[in-house]
């Protein structure tokens, strides 16, 4: 008898790790490293950070400003615009840091010729003559980067040059630089131009049959593809270098319809395109991407009103912002997401924008979409009483790590664990179904109740409901 009940209680806490295993959602990968001192790598669509090391740690940035610059650039001058070299935009950069393109003062070159030079090959009087044409001086210049920086959420850095070289108080984090080339590769012009292996310059005075210059980002398809460098699914990016910056690189990815991005700072020879190349790969072999839209159901359907702020709206009445997407680790499951409803927005939101709804997944920012009104803010018939700015709503819960079990007996006894086994998770798992749609059902039970209870206060008859409540209550404990 006592050997029977032994058996019966491990089958039960066999059956009972089972159900932990089935329902325990994926840890957040971190299997990977780098060599170099900062890096970063995020997901360009989600912004969700798939790893970083020192990410908002602040470090020169050198030459990968540029990217920055480029963008400025594209935003406020015509491809086409002429750009004439001043004797300052040629002369004032660091002895010993070259000109690239041999230009001379009164040489002209297009916008798209110079931001072809600024990228490709890294041309320091390139960024300053661009700088010069868009904003009148480079000092100029330098409040629209800064101003850029605040419009994308950057609080880590600060730039006092176009070019990246030198400067007391020019830095830079790795999560701010993945930020500025996020934006900086939804601009397709960019992204054409970052991505070029070559680029003819036109005829200057001291280059009268003109130039080709070459892309120096190795992680790029080049002569050099067979190399431990080359990674095929790299489009765009930016290398930098200074002594005090050490080797610094930008690399933007596409590939099966996901865009990444990863930064490196504070590298060294070599290594840093090795540094580049593993957060990439990384990020595209431990994890997905999944559509907003299509998985969502929470509050744009059912009949139940969505309570946002002080207003309330019919589920019909909402859809989401489309195209968004989350980012989570293979294996795990949309529902694994958390997610937050944000009712004070942010500056920028779209039109029509009622909250915004931000997921997250073992507390990591991975995605976000808006919820908009079909037909604007309406006003609710029902006010929604005292709201709070966010209303938390978590899908799926962290579980414990499952752990083997050791057993001994004979066949017979191993075939009857086996079976109770199977017949106890079946249980289980059918029991841990009906705990949860009970749940599930209090909760909406609690909403309602709630939601009549604040009306009637606003109706006067609070007292009323109260008492109700309680004579149910007192008639159920008798029955």
């Amino acid at each position: 008898m006592k050997q029977r009940l032994k058996t019966l209680l491990c089958c039960l806490l066999i059956s009972q790790l089972f159900l932990i295993t089935v329902y325990a959602k994926p840890d957040w990968p971190s299997d990977t490293d780098i060599q170099a001192e900062s890096g970063i790598v995020i997901d360009a669509d989600s912004g969700a950070v798939i790893f970083g090391k020192n990410m908002h740690g602040q470090y020169p940035p050198a030459s990968i400003t540029k990217i920055l610059t480029a963008l400025i650039v594209l935003e406020r001058a015509k491809p086409d615009d002429m750009v004439t070299f001043s004797k300052d935009s040629v002369l004032n950069v660091e002895a010993g840091s070259g000109n690239k393109l041999n230009v001379t003062d009164g040489d002209k070159l297009s916008v798209e010729d110079c931001l072809y030079s600024l990228i490709l090959h890294s041309c320091n009087q390139a960024a300053n003559a661009l700088a010069e044409h868009v904003a009148g001086s480079r000092e100029d210049f330098v409040k629209l980067m800064n101003q850029k920086l605040e419009e994308l959420g950057c609080t880590e850095s600060h730039f006092e040059n176009p070019s990246g070289l030198n400067g007391d108080t020019q830095y830079v984090s790795a999560y701010d630089m993945a930020l500025i080339a996020k934006a900086a590769y939804n601009n397709k012009k960019l992204v054409e131009i970052g991505s070029a292996l070559s680029h003819k310059i036109p005829p200057t005075v001291n280059n009268p049959e003109g130039l080709t210059i070459y892309n120096e980002h190795r992680l790029l398809k080049t002569s050099e593809s067979s190399s431990e460098f080359y990674f095929p699914a790299a489009v765009a990016g930016k290398t930098g270098y200074l002594i005090k910056a050490g080797n610094t690189l930008v690399t933007y990815a596409e590939q099966d319809g996901r865009r990444l991005i990863s930064v490196i700072l504070k590298g060294s020879p070599r290594q840093y395109f090795v540094d580049g190349k593993n957060l990439l790969q990384f990020g595209y072999d431990r994890f997905e991407n999944f559509k907003i839209d299509g998985n969502e159901t929470s509050y744009i359907q059912g009949e139940e009103p969505v309570v946002v702020g002080e207003k309330n709206f019919q589920p019909s009445e909402l859809e989401l912002e489309q195209g968004q997407i989350i980012t989570l680790p293979k294996d795990a499951k949309f529902s694994d997401a958390s997610k937050t409803l944000v009712t004070e927005l942010p500056k920028g939101s779209p039109k029509g924008a009622v909250a915004l709804i931000r997921y997250t997944y073992n507390d990591r920012n991975v995605g976000q979409a808006y919820l908009i009104a079909q037909n604007g803010t309406p006003e609710s018939d029902q006010a929604a009483g005292e709201g709070t700015k966010e209303a938390v709503t978590t899908e799926g819960s962290k579980e414990l790590p499952a752990s083997g079990v050791k057993m001994s007996g004979g066949k017979g006894v191993g075939i009857l664990v086996a079976v109770i086994a199977a017949i106890l998770l079946v249980a289980g798992a059918g029991i841990g179904f009906v705990v949860f749609k009970r749940k599930k059902e209090f909760r909406e039970s609690e909403i309602r109740r709630e939601e009549r209870r604040r009306r009637l206060r606003e109706d006067g008859d609070g007292e009323a409901f109260e008492r109700m409540l309680k004579d149910r209550r007192n008639t159920k404990g008798k029955k």
